[in-house]
């Protein structure tokens, strides 16, 4: 996939060396962008393999709505999300959360005098919103809108989560019969992070598309600070010395989106070149 391509040829060449929390120091690139057509298959990297089951058990995990990982871990065996998890698997209120149960209170309940806010009263009541059967309805109602916008940013719970999002808002768009959407990124690791996220939104793209009669179109992906670690450049150069292959294409079963189980999609003609082993910065 060419767009990938030169996004790593882009921060390969631009990058700047920047420490960070991980302690493997990274050359970074600041608001980096690609988009793909979905039309043109399903846009899972071919220059390596990737763990598509690992992709869609992440996606039906963020869709949950749940603050631990048991489900990845003990019913799916999938441990992608381990290293974050707590004794219990509890990673606090990042994505499945925050897309599904989003934790809020009435404007109505809060005194807002001078800097801060102060509750009328000792009792609060807490509210969920799910931002993604929202965005479902309001698709199907008011294609036009311009304001499809799921946002997994939630300042006032930082200190709670895991790991604060880094995939933090995306947004729909609806264009000549076509489902687009755009990701913003705050910190994307290049070489393992940003392929999962291609690969994950793009399936989330077309499972929406399905559930309101559109097809899938662009998806679009501004990354504020794209970086590839130190440990990863020698695989980076050679993943892009590699020839791409023609993309899959990805079937997923008409059911409504709560509904769904990895039986549900099947990756169809997917070849690839041997995997490239990049270890993990937590």
């Amino acid at each position: 996939m060419k767009a990938y391509t030169d996004l790593v040829k882009r921060v390969l060449e631009n990058g700047v060396h920047k420490p960070n929390r991980t302690g493997t120091d990274a050359i970074s690139s600041f608001a980096e962008s690609y988009k793909v057509d979905l039309s043109e298959g399903f846009p899972l990297l071919t220059t390596k393999k990737m763990m598509f089951r690992s992709v869609i058990l992440e996606l039906l995990w963020y869709l949950r709505g749940e603050n631990h990982i048991r489900w990845l871990r003990d019913e799916n065996d999938c441990h992608i999300w381990d290293a974050w998890a707590d004794e219990d698997g509890h990673v606090g209120p990042i994505y499945p959360v925050l897309w599904r149960r989003f934790p809020f209170t009435s404007y109505e309940e809060i005194e807002f005098e001078g800097v801060g806010a102060a509750f009328k009263n000792d009792t609060r009541t807490l509210k969920e919103f799910d931002q993604i059967r929202t965005v479902i309805d309001e698709i199907k109602t008011n294609p036009n809108s311009r304001r499809l916008v799921v946002s997994a940013w939630h300042p006032g719970l930082l200190d709670q989560m895991a790991l604060p999002p880094c995939h933090l808002m995306f947004i729909f768009n609806v264009t000549n019969g076509k489902l687009n959407c755009h990701l913003t990124q705050r910190s994307g690791d290049v070489a393992l992070g940003i392929p999962f996220n291609l690969a994950c939104y793009a399936a989330l793209t077309m499972i929406i598309a399905k559930q309101t009669n559109l097809e899938p179109g662009i998806f679009a992906h501004t990354i504020v600070d794209a970086h590839i670690y130190e440990n990863h450049i020698d695989g980076m150069k050679e993943q892009i010395t590699r020839e791409h292959l023609p993309l899959p294409t990805l079937d997923i079963a008409a059911k409504d989106i709560d509904d769904l189980t990895l039986d549900d999609f099947s990756l169809n003609n997917y070849k690839h070149h041997p995997h490239i082993k990049f270890e993990v910065a937590v």
